[in-house]
């Protein structure tokens, strides 16, 4: 039964981790309506966020790999006007708030599902905005420093349960006039380097609850469950988001996440302790 729990979280992780509707909050929801106390733990789900680590370097990879390059190349020839290398430092630079300040708050705010539900619908009107006043004008050749920087401060909204790393990142580079597409690759870009830090710290920590026997026995088999499900539903959701806003708007986000703070809301009012 452990190793389908795993597999679902990863199911939830990889689809939600990169649509702009929060990872953490659908977790969360979904380990407290299945009572999934164990593997529900935050310390777990982080761990397999590992897998959409995996993914976006997967999809990613000759991007990747010509950003590094061309910003190497650019250092060496001291060329600062380089697309690669504004690229680059746009990225190092924006994910500084959010790792500064991630670490500063982990222990801090509190995950709870009248948060979720809130800042699930506070993100669907900002989403809603930019979607309204952005210009949609720039590609991803156009990209420069200030834009890594006021992305990667709009990722440390995500630290806030219920805003979603992709939905602000993706909200405040619609905001700055980038293209949809343009927006989602940047912000899956900026997020990457956050993400993998916190994946690798949260790795660290369940290995050595484990080794104080304080985990299951069976917890590397269902982190290996929970990160292959996780990579397949991630690398599925980046191909989806890419193609589907290069034609269309990202109202059926803001709709959604209208509709799935408003299920939460309800939920608590009925009685739902959440």
């Amino acid at each position: 039964m452990e190793f389908i729990q795993a597999f679902i979280l990863g199911i939830v992780q990889g689809i939600t981790e990169f649509l702009p509707i929060s990872s953490t909050a659908h977790l969360l929801i979904v380990t407290k309506v299945f009572g999934w106390k164990e593997l529900g733990s935050k310390d777990f789900v982080d761990a397999i966020q590992f897998g959409s680590v995996i993914a976006i370097v997967g999809y990613f990879w000759s991007l990747i790999y010509s950003i590094v390059k061309g910003g190497i190349e650019a250092l060496k020839d001291k060329d600062w006007q380089r697309e690669e290398w504004k690229i680059l430092v746009g990225i190092v630079v924006g994910t500084m708030p959010a790792l500064i300040f991630g670490y500063l708050l982990k222990d801090v705010l509190p995950e709870s599902a009248l948060i979720i539900a809130v800042m699930s619908i506070i993100m669907a009107l900002l989403l809603a905005f930019a979607e309204r006043i952005g210009t949609r004008k720039r590609d991803f050749n156009s990209l420069q420093i200030r834009d890594g920087i006021l992305v990667g401060l709009g990722q440390t909204l995500a630290l806030i349960p219920g805003v979603s790393r992709s939905g602000s990142t993706l909200t405040t580079a619609l905001f700055l006039g980038l293209e949809r597409d343009t927006a989602a690759k940047f912000s899956f870009l900026l997020g990457f380097p956050t993400l993998t830090i916190a994946t690798l710290y949260k790795s660290l920590k369940i290995f050595k609850l484990f080794e104080a026997q304080q985990l299951p026995d069976n917890i590397v088999g269902l982190l290996i469950v929970g990160i292959i499900s996780t990579f397949i539903f991630s690398y599925l959701s980046i191909a989806f988001l890419i193609k589907y806003l290069a034609t269309k708007n990202t109202l059926v986000f803001v709709w959604y996440r209208l509709a799935f703070g408003s299920a939460i809301l309800a939920a608590i009012a009925a009685g739902w302790k959440g």
